[in-house]
């Protein structure tokens, strides 16, 4: 019993002993970062918080458009209040917005008798005696169910005149964009693709400290800030899609820097490695 006791106290002995592993040694990493307004001298970006990430946030902006990406157009134009005959006329058109001027150029005189929207906005356009000789149409709606016959022959009479008078007069086509102001899609449109930044500016930010944050620092009144014992690796400093501003600059920094152990990397933040925000197409 006694050696028993003797043997675990040995035992003991030399787990306590024993020295604790050496922990690999981190890297520092020492940044300025200044914005150079136009014409002026560089100014240091003071008490502003940079976020040291394990991604590129441009990344995580990419992985989140992505997963939640824009409005696809042909379910976007599937959703439209207006006929079908416009439906398909937007699927088989790169057009979104039926006010550009110039549209006219696309629509031809089969569109405008086939589309309910465009032959409302071509009768409309040159309605009021602004254009002489154009056709006039005799069938009335009520000769649909109480004189079918009689609807139909002077509906397709109607409409080989007005195709003629159309193929032979081009130029009363320009201008009636201007009377498809209420079917036009282009403000929804805009509206679900700005939605979708919206979110995607919401959520990114939240992404980046949750899943990707090494640390964050402070920039002193100097711009200067400085972060210890950060293991080695390969990370990103980033403004988090905020802006920094000196005059008329704007910019962000998605910078990607290399730490390694024992050592102190230095980063100058500049003009020169951010990003226009204005001039980038990720929200």
């Amino acid at each position: 019993m006694k050696k028993s006791l003797l043997f675990l106290a040995a035992v003991f002995s030399a787990v306590f002993a024993s020295p604790a592993p050496a922990q690999t040694p981190g890297g520092s990493l020492e940044l300025n970062a200044s914005v150079t307004p136009t014409s002026a001298k560089p100014e240091p970006v003071r008490d502003f918080t940079f976020y040291i990430l394990t991604r590129s946030y441009a990344g995580i902006v990419k992985e989140i458009n992505e997963k939640d990406g824009p409005p696809s157009r042909d379910a976007f134009i599937d959703d439209l209040k207006i006929s079908p005959e416009l439906k398909s006329w937007l699927h088989a058109h790169d057009v979104v917005d039926l006010t550009l001027p110039g549209l006219d150029k696309l629509i031809t005189p089969d569109d405008i008798l086939n589309v309910p929207e465009f032959l409302l906005a071509y009768q409309r356009s040159n309605s009021g005696g602004v254009t002489q000789g154009i056709p006039k149409p005799k069938y009335r709606d009520e000769d649909k169910t109480k004189n079918p016959q009689r609807y139909e022959k002077q509906h397709s009479e109607y409409f080989a005149s007005l195709k003629k008078f159309i193929e032979s007069h081009p130029d009363t086509v320009a201008g009636m964009e201007l009377e498809l102001d209420g079917v036009n899609p282009a403000r929804k449109w805009a509206e679900a693709q700005n939605s979708q930044k919206r979110r995607v500016r919401q959520l990114a930010p939240t992404e980046a400290q949750t899943k990707y944050l090494a640390i964050k620092v402070d920039t002193d009144l100097s711009g200067h800030a400085l972060v210890t014992n950060l293991p080695a690796g390969n990370y990103w400093v980033s403004s988090l899609g905020l802006t920094a501003a000196s005059g008329d600059v704007r910019l962000r920094w998605d910078v990607p820097v290399t730490i390694s152990a024992g050592q102190t990397t230095r980063l100058e933040l500049t003009n020169l490695n951010a990003a226009d925000p204005n001039a980038e197409k990720l929200p």
